[in-house]
């Protein structure tokens, strides 16, 4: 089965290890992951702050391409460019005048229904034809994780489709399950780590991290499992800042969904490149296999 790709920019960059680990589980489990010709920014937080029309026109393009070349579903990993490429989607189908004034400046148009996925739909959907179980044969019952949604995922400016409870999404939840991981449940689920302002406005970010990371660890979590990699980023990186400045002793992993699938279908942690985080996941799954 082939399925449309974006990656976005930091797939390529900060968080290459997450496209490399996507296309991995995806290829494991059936899917041909097809990404699309000469995409460019979604825009992401930067152009919704400061231009109305280029949050829109950004994503817009994207989804012309992936519309040129035939393609009818599109999964995108990050929660930020998923969020801006569908609320741009939806916004242009309902405002037939900007999207014929984007379309007249775009070399491939926005003409055929491309459905925009996130990670999360895509692998419910593969667990739902009942093809994936199979594929996972190693147990990770000893993990316990926190499930971390972040807001992306939960908050949009407008209605739009989505196929989780925005309140108390259960999508992570399910695909562990489904592996034989069982996840803690808790308040910080939908909280917002701050994103962006980790580097304008430290402060308030770094406050709102440590409230994440004091119920995960007052839960009895070990790691922290999330899809977003502006929040893997911020809870990994800047984690011994927060901290230290909130008397925090415990440090936990933060793992993207990826990495907990790619252990549980036997491969390896060099692999997926585990070991390139800031906290040291690696250790963790080495304890859970001495055990």
């Amino acid at each position: 089965m082939d399925l449309g790709y974006y990656p976005g920019c930091s797939l390529q960059q900060s968080s290459s290890l997450y496209d490399l680990q996507n296309r991995l589980i995806f290829n494991n489990i059936g899917i041909n992951l097809k990404e699309i010709d000469d995409w460019n920014c979604c825009g992401a937080t930067s152009a919704g702050k400061t231009d109305d029309f280029l949050a829109i026109a950004m994503p817009a393009r994207n989804i012309g391409i992936a519309s040129a070349q035939g393609i009818k579903e599109m999964v995108i990993p990050c929660s930020a460019c998923y969020s801006r490429t569908l609320v741009a989607k939806n916004y242009l189908e309902s405002n037939q005048e900007i999207k014929t004034q984007i379309n007249s400046d775009l070399a491939r148009k926005i003409n055929g229904d491309v459905k925009i996925s996130s990670i999360l739909e895509v692998l419910l959907s593969a667990l739902e034809n009942g093809s994936f179980a199979e594929k996972f044969t190693k147990k990770l019952s000893l993990l316990k994780p926190v499930c971390y949604y972040g807001c992306m995922m939960t908050r949009f400016p407008f209605d739009v489709p989505v196929p989780d409870d925005i309140e108390n999404p259960q999508g992570m939840e399910k695909v562990l399950d489904a592996v034989g991981v069982h996840a803690i449940d808790w308040n910080y689920k939908t909280a917002c780590c701050g994103a962006s302002a980790a580097v304008n406005d430290p402060e308030t970010a770094m406050n709102l991290m440590a409230k994440i990371m004091k119920d995960a660890v007052e839960r009895g979590a070990n790691c922290m499992i999330v899809t977003c990699p502006m929040c893997q980023l911020n809870l990994d990186a800047h984690q011994d800042t927060f901290c230290k400045q909130n008397g925090i002793d415990e440090r936990m992993p933060i793992f993207f969904i990826t990495e907990v699938l790619g252990m549980a279908m036997n491969l390896g942690i060099k692999e997926l490149q585990i070991d390139r985080h800031f906290i040291k996941g690696e250790q963790l799954f080495e304890e859970l296999e001495e055990k």
